[in-house]
């Protein structure tokens, strides 16, 4: 019998289990969709968690965030650019190939293709070798401290699908037009895709295959994005889905009221915040003009004091988030608790800053907004409007779904905005990630600024950020983030606005559900009664 004749016998008896009347059915549903299954294309969120239960990389973080064996059995440094790992034996893809260091080579290789999203966890891996069929060396250009930091995000593919079905390198494809790899999968991970219809549902099943001892209790997942909030409130309340996020801030309390129903609430590490563009020499919105007064940090310094954070905290949040001076959060290695404080909210002083650099009557710009993604996204955006009216900016806000929202900020269409809101969260738990993602110029390095959507740049910071990712020294490697963080908060290269609160809806059908900071579904934990 074929390895693909066995793996649809194994498929075709778990969708048995799954469909028993006792069976363990796990339904879930936030305000968007994923953005696809290619596991190196989109660095989302969402999208990231869906990844793990159907790939896994050599290195994973479990419910704790800490680091744990997965493909990989063990590792270690044999040189300060190299780094080893023994490969885990007897695993097999969901089509039923052996997994293999042939197939870590080619991963590595296409997660670093220019195409993928995900590259800059693997940026300063310049060559990966396999030793033999089990061992695989990754060759860094310089130190890299926090290589396996960095891994658990790297996704491991077949190559042997992967090339049968011509999808050897990301390629962000248009709607109904995508790869074969956003559209269907082919990991190791504990579960597999059952069904797929975008924007509709995401249905996955146990992979009987798998190397691992469930810690789940499942026999099938459902995950239904529902984008209306009030929508999404009422199905968990009737008991369509068993858990949904964000819950609305308005909501909590009468989901704390509900039987059958808790509430799961914590900080989250996302730091929510604005960009401008920095780079054109003229902005989108002032065309004829030559002028693009981001380029002035009075401006931007403008903008950051004629934001009332405060009543975007009482008001929009409910008093749901933590006002931050800071891209990161505490939590966050390497944030600074001295750096951490706000410049005032001065209006006054923000109409004068206008006026020096040659605005006094203001000028008109698009705020691009996602209205699905983070909590009271589009309501913080509005809020904004009004706060830089005040100072004699007109904004024209564009809010829209997060996949538009992404496609039109993206590298990959040119970056066109002038200002926008994005969250990040570093993967790594690292302040270098979101140095090396958000703030350092963009292809500085390969894959460097990759999400610097608005351009910013300072050759001053690109330094310090290459000298961060290469210092073993903890003590040395603090100073110079401080430095670098004090550096970024000067210049006004962004608007920092909060780190929101977590705040999960979950039925009393979960017996178990992790929730981790980072704000993700781990599914291979989850338990029902």
């Amino acid at each position: 019998m074929s390895r693909e004749l066995l793996a649809a016998t194994a498929l075709t008896l778990a969708l048995a289990v799954a469909g028993a009347a006792d069976a363990k059915v796990f339904r879930y549903s936030t305000s968007g969709d994923i953005n696809g299954l290619d596991p190196h294309l989109n660095n989302e969120g969402p999208t990231n968690a869906m990844k793990n239960n159907l790939y896994e990389a050599l290195i994973f973080r479990d419910a704790e965030l800490k680091l744990r064996p997965s493909l990989a059995t063990e590792w270690n440094q044999t040189s300060p650019t190299t780094w080893r790992f023994r490969l885990r034996q007897g695993v097999q893809f969901h089509d039923g190939t052996p997994f293999t260091a042939a197939d870590v080579v080619f991963s590595i290789k296409r997660n670093n293709h220019e195409q993928s999203g995900m590259r800059t966890y693997s940026a300063s891996v310049v060559d990966a070798r396999a030793v033999d069929d089990h061992t695989v060396e990754l060759i860094t250009a310089s130190p890299d401290p926090i290589l396996d930091q960095n891994l658990p995000a790297v996704f491991i593919m077949s190559q042997a699908w992967s090339e049968k079905n011509n999808t050897a390198a990301p390629v962000r494809g248009i709607v109904g037009n995508e790869s074969h790899a956003n559209l269907h999968e082919n990991g190791t991970g504990p579960f597999r895709l059952l069904d797929r219809v975008a924007d509709t549902r995401t249905v996955l099943v146990p992979n009987p295959q798998w190397w691992g001892k469930p810690q789940h209790n499942l026999d099938r997942v459902e995950f239904k994005p529902i984008g209306n909030a009030a929508t999404r409130v009422a199905a968990l309340l009737s008991g369509e889905i068993d858990m949904m996020f964000p819950v609305p801030l308005q909501d909590i309390p009468r989901l704390k009221r509900s039987p059958g129903v808790k509430v799961l609430e914590g900080p989250e590490l996302r730091t929510i915040f604005l960009g401008m563009d920095q780079w054109r020499g003229e902005l989108l919105d002032m065309p004829g003009t030559g002028k693009n007064p981001f380029k002035d940090v009075r401006v931007r310094r403008a903008f950051y004091q004629a934001i009332d954070i405060q009543a975007i905290h009482k008001v929009i949040m409910r008093g749901a988030s933590t006002p931050t001076g800071l891209m990161i959060a505490p939590g966050i290695n390497g944030f600074a608790k001295d750096l951490n404080d706000r410049y005032p909210f001065d209006p006054d002083g923000a109409k004068k800053l206008l006026a020096d650099a040659g605005y006094p009557g203001g000028f008109t710009v698009t705020l691009d907004c996602p209205n699905d993604r983070y909590v009271n996204d589009e309501a913080i955006c509005q809020a904004v409007v009004p706060m830089l009216a005040r100072v004699g900016v007109t904004v024209k806000l564009n809010t829209q779904t997060k996949s538009k929202h992404f496609d039109k900020i993206g590298s990959r269409s040119g970056n066109n905005t002038s200002f926008y809101m994005l969250g990040w969260t570093p993967g790594t738990y690292d302040a270098h990630n979101m140095l090396y993602n958000i703030l350092v110029t963009r292809d500085a390095s390969p894959g460097s600024g990759s999400n610097n959507s608005g351009r910013y740049s300072n050759p001053k910071l690109d330094e310090l950020t290459k000298q961060i990712g290469s210092e073993s020294d903890r003590e040395k490697r603090q100073k110079l983030i401080h430095e670098a963080m004090r550096l970024h908060k000067e210049d006004f290269g962004h608007i920092p606005l909060h780190q929101q609160t977590l705040a999960w809806g979950v039925r009393d059908s979960v017996a178990y559900i992790p929730q981790p900071p980072n704000d993700s579904v781990h599914v291979r934990f989850v338990k029902m009664k």
